[in-house]
């Protein structure tokens, strides 16, 4: 089987990837990643790094236009500051809506084309690096195992059955994806996270306080972090 990865870059979607070529072997695997209006190209440049350590086919799409309605702290475009704390932290402040940093519908926009790309490579199964820290209190809802479900019910139903989708960490916190990249090698020292483009992470947004946690339980130093 061919399958295609959404590969943005980061510890998540590399872990993803790995996954896919340990299952289905590089030459079978195509990896897409999405420029989206964000506010720096590092997670680009590393989706390309991770895809030519993997050997695979690396396809790139440009949705900013999608998003330039929004004013979501990521895109470029926009005047909201990137929050410098925990999402536990900023969910206390959302009344149940979403932190400020969920681009809206963006999962479902990637999927939605990767499964026309999909397809028309010959591909019967979709990957993406969801999972359970980024969909819990409702940060990231389009990042949910119902979200997941019912965009593989589209997905199925509109491939006339011929494609899936699969998202191998859906019930997996950031912590256990990274104890099984560790196991599979993943070379983390190519992957970006931050909200931010500097030359080092920034360690105060959302998702670089995550990582550190993730790599600090399992007795590890993000290479990130030492890097000089």
């Amino acid at each position: 089987m061919k399958v295609l990865v959404l590969l943005s870059g980061g510890v998540d979607s590399a872990t993803c990837l790995a996954l896919a070529v340990k299952n289905y072997g590089s030459q079978n695997v195509t990896a897409l990643s999405v420029f989206y209006g964000q506010r720096h190209d590092k997670e680009l440049k590393s989706a390309r790094a991770v895809a030519e350590h993997y050997g695979v086919e690396l396809a790139e799409l440009d949705l900013s236009k999608m998003f330039e309605y929004s004013d979501c702290s990521l895109l470029l475009h926009s005047s909201v500051a990137i929050p410098e704390e925990s999402y536990s932290e900023q969910l206390k402040k959302t009344n149940g809506a979403p932190v400020s940093t969920y681009v809206p519908f963006r999962n479902g926009l990637f999927i939605a084309s990767a499964a026309s790309i999909a397809l028309s490579k010959g591909c019967g199964k979709i990957y993406y690096g969801a999972h359970a820290d980024d969909s819990a209190g409702n940060a990231y809802p389009d990042c949910s195992p119902a979200f997941n479900e019912a965009m593989n019910r589209a997905v199925y139903e509109g491939s006339g059955g011929q494609l899936c989708i699969e998202a191998p960490f859906v019930g997996m916190n950031k912590a256990e994806v990274v104890k099984l990249g560790l196991e599979l090698n993943v070379p983390y020292e190519l992957t970006w996270s931050c909200y931010e483009g500097g030359e080092r992470p920034c360690m105060k947004c959302g998702t670089c306080i995550d990582r550190h946690k993730a790599f600090e339980i399992n007795g590890v130093t993000d290479p990130l972090e030492v890097m000089k």
